[in-house]
């Protein structure tokens, strides 16, 4: 079995956390990984607890479900403060810095992106912070390739969103690569 990565994306219902799960996996799939991948939702579809969990490896995954989270995105500080217990040696916890307040982890890389205050600054509104951090992500971690990314955005958004969502994946991108200097 090859390179094993547990990725963990919370939040609470209405962040997008599903659908950046989703396109996480399609552009893991788009570069040749194999993936597994699972979501949850709290009592309330809006505002209740949300995550998707995407395993991805360069093999076949024998066991399809995040056990200890290599990176944890983080929308919400319910998600953070519960997910937090959750994270393997060494992982990466990439957290919205407006609605997250971090709390010291030893074993963990933490890093901070406005994704939600860079939605709504540079494209006027914060349905696409999902997809700001989700690029993000891609950026710190290179788990994914920038044109990967974009072609399962382009595969799984509803075309009257499509260029707001590309949009939001050259902001994240950005963000990205200036917080992992």
């Amino acid at each position: 079995m090859g390179e094993l990565r547990q990725v963990r994306l919370s939040g609470f219902g209405g962040q997008g956390v599903v659908l950046s799960g989703t396109i996480l996996g399609y552009a893991a799939i788009r570069d040749g990984k194999w993936v597994a991948g699972s979501s949850s939702y709290g009592a309330q579809a809006r505002g209740g607890a949300a995550r998707s969990d995407v395993v991805i490896s360069d093999g076949p995954i024998v066991f399809p479900h995040v056990i200890e989270a290599d990176i944890l995105v983080a929308m919400a500080q319910t998600a953070y403060t519960k997910y937090k217990e959750e994270l393997g040696q060494g992982a990466w916890v990439i957290y919205d810095d407006e609605l997250v307040s971090p709390q010291p982890i030893g074993h963990a890389a933490q890093i901070g992106v406005p994704a939600t205050t860079s939605a709504l600054k540079e494209l006027k509104q914060q349905q696409s912070a999902n997809i700001v951090i989700l690029a993000a992500l891609a950026a710190i971690t290179g788990i994914v390739s920038r044109e990967a990314l974009s072609g399962a955005i382009a595969e799984n958004v509803s075309e009257r969103f499509r260029e707001l969502n590309l949009r939001a994946l050259d902001v994240g991108y950005r963000l990205g690569k200036i917080s992992n200097q």
